[in-house]
């Protein structure tokens, strides 16, 4: 014990100089016996701003990863991955089903199988499957469990559904066009009417129902309303497929529904309405797609 107590005696009091080269004890501070002023105060260079409860470990900035390093001018591209490629090949097959529906290859009320239509294109019956899914969401096939996809049959009640509500969202846009855009615009969108005529004159009716698909969409798409068009495209294919008559029975129809393209090009032109609205009207209750 008094070994302990003459080594307490060495350790200066707050404030006494130090002898040098004896070395400082550890000692409490704030507030404690021989530390910091209770009241917050300094001891030298030594300064705290809150009491020792409140103070803890600095917190260790989270190590993050490095950025890549970028690529040089030299440096080559990633490769593609595969989903890539067969989305290609989903597409270059939804563009042949939708030619043979128009064209009648496929038959209204016949189950097709995957694996046979694929067959038929040489690939995969993954693709056929995915084409044939976005041709059912589009209402041109039906979903035969087991069996495949049966071709949709239209009936003249649908189709002439279909024409109603064409004219309900159309009508009204054409009107309000005829009165508002020049006559300068209407006559950018003529090679596009002479499109369609070309394709009905070779009787092509999947060539014409592509051409006339997008006549209309030009039509609509100066009103700048994406939605408007994105909704009048999808009823419009819905109206076109699929087709039983065979090409050449259908070419006189097609020709006349060209020419109404033409005529309807010149009404706007002259901002003529009573025979845009009627027209537009004939043009879909008559439509040959």
């Amino acid at each position: 014990m008094q070994q302990g107590r003459g080594r307490e005696a060495t350790v200066p009091p707050y404030g006494s100089p130090r002898v040098p080269g004896q070395a400082r004890a550890a000692e409490p501070c704030c507030g404690a016996p021989g530390g910091c002023a209770p009241d917050g105060g300094t001891r030298g260079e030594h300064t705290h701003s809150e009491p020792p409860a409140a103070r803890t470990a600095e917190p260790t900035a989270p190590r993050t990863a490095e950025p890549p390093a970028p690529r040089t001018a030299g440096s080559p591209a990633p490769a593609p991955r595969a989903a890539v490629h067969r989305h290609s090949v989903r597409g270059q097959i939804l563009a042949a089903l939708r030619t043979a529906l128009v064209d009648g290859e496929l038959v209204p009320g016949e189950v097709y199988s995957a694996p046979a239509l694929a067959e038929r294109f040489g690939v995969s019956a993954t693709p056929v499957r995915e084409a044939m899914q976005q041709l059912s969401i589009e209402g041109a096939v039906e979903v035969v469990p087991n069996r495949g996809f049966r071709v949709t049959e239209r009936s003249p009640r649908e189709l002439a559904e279909l024409a109603e509500v064409r004219a309900m969202i159309e009508v009204p846009v054409m009107l309000r066009l005829a009165r508002t855009v020049p006559a300068a615009r209407w006559a950018e969108l003529r090679p596009l009417a002479e499109a369609t005529t070309e394709a009905a004159a070779t009787g092509d009716r999947a060539g014409y129902a592509e051409c006339d698909r997008a006549f209309h969409r030009a039509l609509l798409t100066l009103a700048g309303n994406q939605q408007l068009v994105q909704v009048a495209d999808d009823l419009h294919r819905r109206a076109q497929w699929p087709l039983t008559a065979a090409p050449v029975a259908r070419r006189g129809d097609l020709v006349a529904d060209a020419a109404e393209h033409l005529a309807l090009l010149d009404a706007l032109c002259a901002q003529n309405l009573p025979v845009v609205q009627s027209l537009v009207r004939e043009h879909f209750t008559g439509s040959a797609l």
